[in-house]
This record gives C-alpha cells, sequence and structure tokens, in this order.
C-alpha cells in the first residue's frame, strides 16, 4: 500500500468501515510510515476534540426569561395591536431559542464522552479480528513464546498468562489499534468463544462496562496496565475470566 491510499483509506478505518483485510494492510502501512502515522494521530485528535464537553453551549437562563417574556406578552396583546418588526423580533428570538435547543440536544446525542469511543473502537477491533482469516498474529499457546513476540512493537509488553486448565486457553497474540493506539491484545480461547484482552495505556480511560450486539466490554487491570476483555461470554463467564487475569500471582 502507498501513502495515497493509505491517507484516503484514514478516515474510514477510524469510522470501522473498512472490512479486516484493508483493515489490516493499512495498518501494516502506518506500523512503517512516518507520515501516514502522524496523519492518523491528527485525525484520531481532531475526532476526539470535537466530542470534548466544553464544545457544548447551553443557552443561557437570561435568554430563556426573555423568551419566556415574549412568548407571554404575544399571547397577552392581540396579534393585530402588535408592530410588525416586533411580531418579526419575536420570531427570530423564539427560532434562535428552539434553534439552541436543537443543537444542544444534537450534541447530547452525537457527542459520546472519551470513554464510550475507546469502548466502540474497541468492539470494533474485535470484529475486524473475527471477521479475518485469523484473530492471532502470532499463534502459540506458550506465554514464553507470545511475551517475547511484543517486545519492540509496542513500548510495553504486556503481561501474559494461560489458564488453559481453567477452561481459558491463551491462543497467541497481535498488534491492534485502538485509534491511532496501537495496542497488544492477548487471544483466549474458551469453547467456541474468542476473548481479547487489549492492553492499553496508563492514560486511557474506560467505562467499567459496555455492550454491543450481544458482545460485552469488562474493564480490568492486567498487571500495572489498564486492559479491556471483550467477547460474547456470557457475565459469570467473563467475571470468572477477569479474576484468573487480575490474580496476584
Amino acid at each position: 500500500m502507498d501513502c495515497r491510499t493509505g491517507l484516503s483509506l484514514l478516515e474510514a478505518y477510524l469510522d470501522n468501515e473498512l472490512d479486516r483485510t484493508d483493515a489490516r494492510e493499512l495498518e501494516a502501512h502506518i506500523d512503517t510510515c512516518a507520515d501516514c502515522s502522524a496523519a492518523l494521530s491528527r485525525l484520531d485528535e481532531l475526532r476526539r476534540s470535537l466530542r470534548d464537553q466544553a464544545l457544548r453551549y447551553a443557552a443561557p437562563q437570561s435568554l430563556r426569561d426573555r423568551i419566556q417574556a415574549t412568548a407571554d406578552t404575544s399571547g397577552a396583546l392581540p396579534r393585530r395591536s402588535m408592530p410588525a418588526w416586533t411580531r418579526l423580533a419575536a420570531a427570530c428570538v423564539l427560532a434562535f431559542g428552539a434553534g439552541g435547543v436543537s443543537v444542544h440536544l444534537w450534541n447530547s446525542e452525537q457527542s459520546p464522552d472519551t470513554q464510550e469511543q475507546i469502548a466502540r473502537d474497541l468492539f470494533a477491533s474485535h470484529w475486524r479480528a473475527l471477521a479475518a482469516t485469523s484473530p492471532v498474529d502470532v499463534v502459540s499457546t506458550d506465554r514464553h513464546t507470545v511475551k517475547p513476540w511484543f517486545a519492540g512493537k509496542v513500548a510495553e509488553a504486556p503481561l501474559v498468562q494461560d489458564f488453559a486448565e481453567q477452561g481459558f486457553a491463551l491462543a497467541g497474540g497481535r498488534i491492534d489499534y485502538v485509534g491511532s493506539a496501537r495496542v497488544p491484545v492477548l487471544v483466549y480461547r474458551h469453547g467456541q468463544h474468542v476473548i481479547d484482552v487489549f492492553v492499553l495505556s496508563q492514560a486511557s480511560t474506560l467505562p467499567r462496562t459496555a455492550q454491543d450486539k450481544g458482545y460485552a466490554l469488562s474493564a480490568i487491570t492486567l498487571g500495572d496496565q489498564p486492559a479491556a476483555i471483550v467477547s460474547d461470554m456470557d457475565a459469570a463467564e467473563r467475571a470468572r475470566f477477569a479474576e484468573l487475569l487480575t490474580a496476584k500471582r
């Protein structure tokens, strides 16, 4: 993949609109291209900035009071007794007020906070992996093989454990993206379930739980790093797996 193609796919990638094959090809290109990696970071930062609560604007109470007073006055006087300019001004004020309320409501619906955005990114990454030929880059049940594989690929290799005896077998690992951040993912299997454990940076904030399309997310701490379990297991199975991952050893 060249830079021209890569740059044209960045927005679709952040919106989770690429299939797994195209997403992995783009990720491989980003890993070796500083320009496209920087462009992805800028787009991701812009996306997060646009959802900042500080950008929301609520109409001040004084404006609400003026609108209410205008409405009361309009109802009390016969329409024909009001000058045309007064009626026009009142209509503009009411339209402005209604528009402000509409924009506020639209922003409330369309501006999820950072935690919700990260959760969506995690679900999308999990689904892309499930749609691929294999959800792992390094296939191994040996933690001594999986952990060294991450060395040099991410800033800090995650804690890797195997729980095959408890029914949660290590299947391997992969590198994935959450927004523009490159993160290690540990892959486990439990019966027919594929489980992704995303290991994030210390600065990441996660919702304790989230659900989407029959899949669930549970936030944990793996070693000293924030992490998230994503799978379609039921709540009891997720809780059991979380206990195994976070138990002191």
